[in-house]
């Protein structure tokens, strides 16, 4: 198998659900450069997630079509970034040193922090998506067919938090100096290609949506500031980032770019 294709089904095994060749491991060597595909990955969470919307849009109208496409990105991503903010959210919430935050970070099990921060993460995520999803079908705003433009928010939500995911990895350091974090293979290390990739991947749906919607691109905005504000945090606190910390900063970034269209379609408006 090409070297470029194992890592791609690398990551796919990793942050998803998606059946892999069995010849697939997680390798922390391939895990590290598995990372440049971390925003392709966005793209085929996004795609699902779509498809689904796609086609229970018919029968069930906007709003359970829109809790249809979230049920299918948790379910092909194993609520893997998910469990990420409920864990930040329980060990900052219940922690006072970094050694207690840790600790609770790394307990399975989920607290009042984490139960309450997932319930207004999809109740963000439902509302904002539900409004622009209503704002596009009915409105004749977009010059591209309704459905393609629904298509590329999908994508771009993904695309966008997973970029700024990564950019938190390539600005950081990992924390743990230990080995039982989920996530610590692919925290190692990584090289301009795992840089080139997950912008590139990035690049490609979102300039192809700034080519209809110049403003898009202030998007990029609150994202960055993202990544600035969560690097000084966790740097505060925890000496750099977590596995958990990079969910936690996905999941966030997802309902800032789902905001952010929602602001600049106001004011286009």
């Amino acid at each position: 198998m090409p070297l470029q294709l194992k890592l791609f089904f690398t990551a796919l095994m990793f942050y998803t659900r998606i059946p892999c060749p069995k010849n697939i491991d997680h390798s922390p060597e391939f895990l590290n450069k598995a990372t440049r595909f971390f925003s392709l990955i966005g793209i085929i969470v996004g795609l699902i997630s779509f498809v689904v919307f796609f086609l229970t849009y018919p029968l069930f109208g906007v709003e359970l079509a829109v809790v249809f496409s979230l049920i299918a990105g948790v379910l092909t991503t194993g609520a893997f970034h998910e469990d990420g903010l409920a864990d930040v959210f329980d060990g900052f919430g219940g922690g006072w040193s970094k050694l207690q935050i840790l600790t609770i970070m790394k307990d399975s099990r989920v607290g009042a922090y984490g139960v309450v921060s997932l319930v207004f993460l999809f109740l963000i995520k439902y509302l904002a998506l539900v409004q622009i999803t209503n704002f596009i079908l009915a409105s004749s705003l977009s010059t591209l067919p309704a459905f393609t433009s629904v298509a590329f928010v999908f994508i771009n939500y993904h695309t966008l938090a997973r970029f700024t995911a990564a950019n938190l990895i390539f600005s950081s350091t990992y924390a743990r100096e230990d080995e039982t974090s989920k996530a610590k293979p692919i925290a190692k290390s990584h090289s301009y290609k795992e840089v080139v990739g997950v912008y590139l991947f990035t690049l490609i749906p979102f300039v192809l949506t700034s080519w209809f919607f110049p403003l898009f691109a202030v998007v990029l905005l609150p994202l960055f500031l993202l990544v600035f504000f969560a690097k000084r945090y966790f740097e505060k606190w925890l000496d750099g980032y977590t596995g958990d910390c990079l969910g936690c900063v996905e999941q966030l970034a997802e309902c800032l770019v789902l905001l952010s269209i929602i602001g600049l379609w106001k004011f286009i408006g």
